[in-house]
């Protein structure tokens, strides 16, 4: 569905006199965004001077080409059963028009509604359904108060305001909330404004091309955002001014599919009650009404990496519970369209906006027909003229006793709930012939079989694949809510470390852990930010750590996390206030520098390229899905027979790198951390418990491939 240029918001009123010429409250206002541009709220003090208001503004963007959502803050519609009882008939419309030809209004506010209402009482068997008035000896069919109205055939509320939760009735006419005496007074101007080129009424009119539309609204959906805004106000603003402009503005900010999930698959109640455009999406209206941005997370905690005091070597499953504990998402949600949002971390569930299949639909090329319609035995079917095809439904009805030719992926007729295989038949003359046995129901798919309409089909926190856009895509979704990319610095150390490529002197090594790190941040969905190589001078660290903390999110470090004298990484950021230096319990790697550098937290990791991948790995890896929103993951093990044999000591828990060959985890020829052709060569990790243990040939050992960490 097209989305709207300008959004038009009316607060009504039913008021029997004219407004001050002051603005005020519980007056007529008119809120108006054009373009984007909010406007200023427009005060009214009749009814006529609104409609004049509003007439002009829809010839205005009619004229100027711009689409027009105009809503009213008052019910379209009565709860189901009222138009019946007093035009005759279901259509909500004829009721609009029954009203506009009785309701009469002046400039100085006088009208007749309670004349009105004790018409539409007449109707109605016993007192009411409308009650409330100003005079307690006047209108004798309209009870002063609600005791003794009994709201068994007609519902007091329609189906809308239970959704809603609203509070008010359509029925009552006095007392605030006077919602049904704005009713009786607005429904007449809507009928005007209907007979208007190019106005449709939603939901009782097709309106999806419409130039003009006119939807129901509801302020008390946006009721934070209003008493939000009137508290940040000092000028003691008029509150019905407040709540049209920042309704407009929320109304205004929603995107052509927002608006087609508010719009459309709708319950059956609605095509006489109406509907409040918004119900039941009432959050997400609040924070559009809002200026401000979505709120940053809270910082993290400067003790948020803290291990119990006395902790010296922390065991593998005590520095995880650790890190999961103290770390939370630093990142903000922002929207993003479904074909750009692979890789992307979902911030709100997504939910599908139509059912998949949305119509019942042939599972094949064939025939068409209802199954109970079938005579005795080998049935012989005329067939209808026309066919139904994917795209191309057919129009109108398949009688009892007849076939129609239809195509896989077509909406199943009015008429048809079976369909036979082609090659099952036999066709000439304009019948088919087959043999009797078929199932009721055969070849066809049922309506939602795979999904239904508004259903959670993905999780907050999901990162989406190529098949989850196919998902959100097939159920109506253009755009989701996800997570800005978490970033992620990428900092080297060591006087030692030359680029790849470059020239070696003795005793100097190529820098292999920025490169390893960065392709790996980037597989994860992050974006990578690459701060270089820093010497061993703790000014440039410094300087580089402000930098990366200034771009980042997270910053990740490879040397310097241990104590001694060029460990500039464990220095600065205990010189910060921040620091802990977990000494893990693992091989290979120990020495896990943590702390945080003006407010994004620090991973110091071993230089060892080895070690800084297992550390990556085991220990980064989930920290940083659960501060980009994804939540806490664990890598997904399996067990596989040995392939190797290994006493092992106790005390440290042990990765050995593995691949599997037919059928069991063979592990590299050499555990020396130092040899980088390992990592190339393994294909995942076989963990080793902290206790002693001698494995053996056929053993079973724990396997977690690379893929479980998306490497």
């Amino acid at each position: 569905m097209r989305g709207f240029d300008s959004v038009l918001v009316v607060d009504w009123s039913a008021s029997g006199v004219r407004a001050p010429a002051r603005p005020s409250k519980d007056a007529i206002w008119i809120g108006f965004v054009r373009a984007g541009t909010p406007q200023d709220p427009i005060y009214c003090r009749t009814r006529i001077e609104a409609e004049a208001h509003i007439t002009r503004i829809i010839g205005d963007e009619r004229t100027a080409g711009r689409r027009l959502l105009a809503t009213f803050d008052f019910p379209f519609g009565y709860p189901k059963g009222v138009a019946r009882r007093v035009t005759g008939g279901d259509n909500p419309l004829d009721l609009w028009d029954w009203l506009g030809a009785r309701i009469t209004d002046s400039q100085t506010g006088e009208n007749n509604r309670f004349d009105v209402a004790e018409a539409m009482n007449a109707h109605f068997d016993g007192p009411g359904p409308f009650w409330g008035k100003t005079h307690r000896d006047r209108w004798p069919g309209v009870p002063y108060r609600k005791e003794g109205i009994a709201f068994d055939l007609i519902a007091e509320k329609r189906a809308c305001d239970m959704v809603a939760k609203a509070a008010s009735s359509c029925f009552q006419l006095c007392f605030p909330p006077t919602v049904g005496s704005q009713v009786l007074m607005g429904l007449p101007m809507l009928a005007r404004l209907r007979r208007q080129e190019g106005v449709a009424i939603w939901p009782f009119e097709p309106h999806e091309n419409a130039p003009i539309v006119l939807a129901e609204i509801w302020p008390g959906l946006i009721e934070p955002a209003v008493k939000s805004a009137m508290a940040q106000d000092q000028t003691t603003p008029i509150r019905d001014a407040v709540q049209v402009t920042i309704l407009a503005r929320a109304l205004s900010r929603l995107s052509a599919d927002q608006l087609s999930a508010m719009m459309t698959d709708l319950p059956e109640a609605a095509r006489e009650e109406a509907w409040i455009l918004g119900a039941g999406h009432g959050e997400l209206l609040s924070k559009l009404a809002q200026n401000d941005a979505p709120p940053a997370p809270p910082p993290l905690r400067d003790d948020c990496f803290a291990m119990p005091a006395g902790v010296d070597w922390t065991p593998v499953d005590d520095a995880l519970a650790a890190l999961r504990a103290g770390l939370h998402p630093v990142v903000r949600p922002a929207h993003c369209a479904v074909p750009d949002a692979c890789g992307r971390i979902l911030a709100e569930g997504a939910m599908a906006r139509r059912a998949n299949p949305p119509t019942p639909n042939s599972a094949v090329d064939g025939y068409g027909f209802a199954h109970g319609s079938l005579p005795p035995g080998d049935p012989v079917l005329p067939l209808v003229a026309g066919r139904a095809a994917a795209g191309v439904p057919y129009d109108g009805k398949v009688p009892p006793g007849h076939a129609i030719r239809i195509l896989t992926g077509a909406a199943v007729p009015v008429g048809v709930d079976t369909v036979i295989l082609e090659e099952d038949t036999r066709e000439g003359g304009g019948q088919i012939a087959f043999r009797a046995g078929m199932k009721r129901g055969a070849n066809t798919r049922e309506a939602g079989e795979d999904v239904h309409a508004g259903a959670e089909i993905l999780p907050k926190g999901r990162a989406l694949t190529p098949a989850d856009l196919a998902l959100m895509a097939a159920t109506g979704i253009g755009k989701v809510d996800v997570f800005e990319r978490l970033r992620v610095a990428v900092i080297s150390t060591g006087d030692e470390l030359v680029e790849a490529g470059g020239a070696a002197d003795l005793g100097q090594i190529f820098d292999a852990n920025r490169p390893m790190l960065l392709a790996q941040i980037r597989a994860w969905g992050m974006e990578a930010l690459d701060m270089g190589r820093i010497p061993d001078d703790r000014a440039a660290l410094r300087a580089a750590l402000d930098d990366a903390a200034g771009r980042a999110d997270v910053i990740l470090t490879s040397g310097g996390a241990s104590a001694g004298d060029e460990d500039h990484v464990s220095a600065l950021l205990s010189e910060a206030g921040a620091m802990q230096q977990w000494r893990i319990a693992l091989k290979p790697g120990r020495p896990l520098a943590l702390g945080l550098w003006q407010g994004a937290p620090v991973f110091g990791l071993p230089g060892n390229p080895v070690a800084a991948l297992v550390c990556t790995l085991i220990f980064a890896r989930p920290a940083l899905g659960l501060l980009a929103g994804a939540g806490w993951q664990e890598p997904q093990a399996f067990y596989m027979s040995a392939g190797f044999e290994k006493a092992k000591k106790p005390g440290r828990r042990e990765y050995l790198r593995a691949r599997i060959r037919d059928g069991r985890a063979e592990v590299f020829a050499s555990e020396g951390s130092g040899r980088i052709s390992g990592l190339s060569w393994a294909e995942g990790l076989v963990e080793l418990p902290d206790a002693a243990a001698t494995i053996r040939l056929g053993d079973p050992v724990r396997y977690i491939p690379f893929g479980s960490f998306a490497l």
